[in-house]
């Protein structure tokens, strides 16, 4: 799975570990868990960039705060011989103490352990078992996160099915996307893991469902009266979720060029957004009656066809003063040469039921862009019976994701003075402005507290996976087969110009007028 950042998990502060706490306990799942049961986390993929850069920092920040429970131990498996000090040393820029917590560092290195074995052999899952056991306790519950490529998921689930189940507590499995590849291959997948364990067992990550502002938005259109009466093709024009990078493949073209842009964000992180803004409100917000409803709404959605989209690819910006900004995709070495992989997609999706029938949905995101943003835009229809002779601009609702997580709506107002001259301004919800003190968990530490808590709101079902390959599967093949060339654009643009115009045919308006700044955070006194 290609990394996009490495930033390291922020400090905890009372007030935001407060919040997190009390939330916690809202969303524990009841168990015959006792109070004193033992926990075991272990990190299938040990030694890969994955639970360097990933895994080890959350766990690390989950220890650091008290979050995961108490005397939880973590090992690490793989087939790289090493030692709990040398994999400590493969995470020195990733796993750090700051001042004062040196002593909770070493605490944490003390809880970790590692097993080196293949990953098809089940005598060595058995050695596996038997290092559990010896530092386990009475009821003893097991969370297996599988950080691996696809061609070893199945040999690996099937051995820690046959040799590594908790006897005494439950086991839960989380597993990495991809998916599959498309439909058939998601399906073959979906059966053997069917066969290994029930749905309550698994977890399917998606990391962008574990973000503050996309898990806001059910919070948004469900408990605010404002939002949920316009919130239809009645006042909508058009919605617009953006995904942007902006840098290239940084020297991982090989891997992403097996599965492109579309299986990489498209077909998950903004499908899944895409589910969340449109679906209809839950019974509960248990996490069935939330998933049933996001899976309604792509039963609704048709397959997507080439026409429907604009693919791109990124060639090198010569005048750039950064050396990484001058090389084009396919002058990455690990690319294949003649490459037609998109590094950018936009694409149109159609939602065929009554509160959406007619909206655009456009999905669209990108490498080596001007930005790194990622947002969901709600534009509104103009406004009937315009006296201020075409001075106003549509009505936005902007969710941002990241960076400087917010919710802000663009709004007509008159300026200062004698007339009545209208400027766009906003009604800005800035987190780091409101909740001052507070830092919000990471995605990752988000995803594995709720799979501790059995909270499986946050993670993807089969038929929500079945759904989604097939919107995407048709299109795929068809680049596959037909393999059309790409729309070339510059390192650090936009994107093609032709996203723009497929845009503006689906009902969205650009002015170029405003553009929101994040409020400054200055620390409370």
């Amino acid at each position: 799975m290609p990394l996009r950042t490495e930033s390291e998990c922020p400090e905890g502060n009372p007030e935001g570990l407060k919040l997190l706490r009390d939330s916690l306990k809202k969303v524990q799942i009841s168990t015959n868990s006792p109070t004193d049961a033992s926990h075991v986390f272990v990190v299938f993929g040990a030694s890969g960039d994955l639970a360097r850069k990933k895994i080890y920092p959350t766990l690390w920040a989950l220890y650091r705060d008290s979050l995961v429970p108490k005397g939880t131990q973590i090992f690490g498996y793989a087939r790289s011989k090493l030692s709990v000090s040398q994999l400590r040393e493969k995470c020195v820029g990733t796993v750090k103490a700051k001042e004062g917590e040196e002593d909770l560092l070493e605490q944490f290195w003390a809880a970790n352990h590692y097993v080196a074995g293949s990953y098809d052999t089940q005598r060595d899952f058995e050695l596996l078992n038997q290092e559990m056991v010896a530092a386990e306790r009475g009821h003893a519950n097991r969370l297996f996160y599988l950080a691996l490529p696809p061609s070893v998921f199945k040999p690996v689930t099937s051995m820690l099915k046959a040799a590594c189940m908790s006897p005494t507590g439950w086991t839960r499995v989380i597993v990495e996307k991809p998916f599959g590849k498309d439909s058939a291959s998601s399906a073959d997948l979906s059966d053997h893991l069917k066969k290994l364990f029930s749905e309550e067992q698994l977890y399917r990550i998606d990391h962008y469902l574990g973000k503050e502002m996309v898990q806001n938005l059910i919070s948004l259109r469900f408990g605010n009266m404002i939002f949920g009466p316009t919130w239809n093709r009645d006042s909508i024009a058009s919605v617009t979720i953006t995904f942007k990078e902006p840098f290239g493949t940084q020297g991982r073209g090989g891997y992403f060029d097996e599965f492109g842009i579309i299986r990489d964000v498209m077909q998950n992180h903004l499908l899944q957004i895409l589910c969340l803004a449109a679906m209809e409100k839950p019974v509960t917000t248990s996490p069935d009656d939330i998933r049933d409803e996001k899976v309604k709404v792509l039963k609704a959605i048709p397959s997507l066809s080439l026409s429907s989209c604009v693919l791109g690819q990124y060639c090198g910006d010569p005048d750039s003063e950064d050396p990484d900004a001058r090389l084009g995709y396919l002058e990455d070495p690990t690319v294949p040469e003649g490459s037609s992989c998109p590094t950018f997609a936009a694409a149109v999706l159609k939602i065929n039921n009554e509160r959406w029938d007619g909206v655009p949905f456009m999905l669209k995101c990108g490498k080596a862009l001007n930005e790194r943003k990622a947002e969901v835009r709600i534009q509104y229809k103009d406004v009937p019976g315009d006296i201020f002779n075409g001075g106003t601009v549509r009505n936005e609702l902007v969710i941002r994701v990241q960076p400087n997580e917010s919710v802000y709506v663009k709004v007509m107002t008159k300026t200062p003075g004698m007339s009545f001259n209208l400027q766009e301004t906003e009604l800005d919800l800035t987190y780091k402005s409101r909740y001052r003190d507070a830092r919000l968990p990471e995605a990752y530490e988000r995803l594995i507290l709720d799979v501790f808590v059995g909270s499986q709101m946050h993670f993807v079902r089969s038929d929500e996976l079945a759904e989604a390959w097939r919107i995407f599967t048709p299109l795929l093949h068809t680049i596959e087969k037909d393999k059309p060339q790409p729309i070339k654009y510059k390192y650090g643009s936009r994107g093609p110009p032709e996203a723009d115009t497929l845009a503006m045919k689906n009902n969205f308006t650009y002015t170029g007028r405003y553009k929101w700044t994040a409020p400054v955070h200055s620390p409370s006194t």
